[in-house]
């Protein structure tokens, strides 16, 4: 299956993160949300986005112009029915996935494949809220969408070889590199990442260094473009700990306990950068 036109459900960060990727590479995209306000906003932010990629001479005004004639803009599903992919970007919610699922289900033909780009979700339990669980799968895209090269494609128990494979050959059509998981909680990337942020909690936590030199560290003999602690302000603490609460009822392994200063700070609201204070001020 060629995919030529992508819908995206929602114009966010991810959203429209997914939708510029496939505009600059020749796809067609149809980006939704619940709102035109939603929705413009999520065009500006692709418009902003190669606005600077002009000024750094990456790509020319005519290349801006075309991706953004890629892109239509809509507040209905009905406009979705062109689409040979749709790939959910919402809120990580799993009723509220599950409900534009079900959605998505009931009025794309039979043959249109869906994504999610969840991060957490299982694949399987979300292919099973639909009727096309052959034709569903995880497309894990990483933000800053434009930038990140990595995809992480998750195949649910139920997922065919002829959808990952259509899946496959977008994300390198995108100039992605895709890495094929298998849906378990975390999958790859994060299954890693999150419990090594945590575990720098722990660290700041039992006073073993500060935080200043335990990102320098991990920086400078890692070779880590951002400290853990750093990251973890990005993130959000209050993602962060979700998750590792998420991988200890799932596993059931006290080595995914969440690190008490992460739920201490957490407690107090100190999220990140989103609140202006995380582990650093902002």
């Amino acid at each position: 299956m060629s995919i030529q036109t992508v819908g995206i459900i929602g114009a966010g960060t991810m959203g429209n993160g997914i939708a510029q990727a496939c505009a600059v590479s020749g796809i067609q995209v149809v980006m939704v949300d619940i709102s035109d306000a939603a929705v413009a906003k999520g065009v500006a932010t692709v418009a902003g986005s190669l606005d600077r990629l002009v000024k750094k001479e990456k790509i020319s005004e005519a290349d801006k112009a075309a991706a953004l004639g890629r892109i239509k803009g809509s507040s209905s599903y009905d406009d979705l029915q062109g689409a040979q992919l749709v790939i959910e970007a919402a809120t990580e919610n799993h009723e509220l996935k599950v409900k534009i699922l079900k959605q998505l289900d009931g009025m794309l033909a039979p043959n249109v494949l869906i994504a999610s780009n969840t991060s957490s979700i299982s694949i399987t339990q979300l292919a099973a809220a639909t009727q096309r669980a052959d034709r569903f799968i995880g497309m894990h895209f990483f933000n800053p969408v434009p930038m990140m090269a990595l995809v992480e494609i998750i195949r649910g128990l139920q997922t065919s070889d002829a959808t990952h494979d259509a899946v496959h050959e977008l994300a390198l059509a995108l100039g992605k590199t895709p890495i094929t998981v298998k849906n378990a909680p975390g999958f790859v990337v994060n299954r890693i990442l999150v419990p090594m942020i945590n575990e720098a909690f722990f660290v700041l936590g039992e006073g073993l260094a500060e935080a200043e030199a335990i990102d320098a560290g991990m920086k400078l003999g890692c070779n880590q473009p951002i400290g853990p602690l750093a990251l973890a302000d990005m993130i959000g603490l209050d993602v962060c700990l979700a998750v590792m609460e998420v991988y200890l009822k799932e596993f059931g392994d006290s080595k995914y306990r969440p690190s008490p200063l992460l739920k201490e700070m957490v407690a107090a609201g100190r999220l990140g950068r989103k609140t202006g204070q995380g582990v650093y001020k902002y």
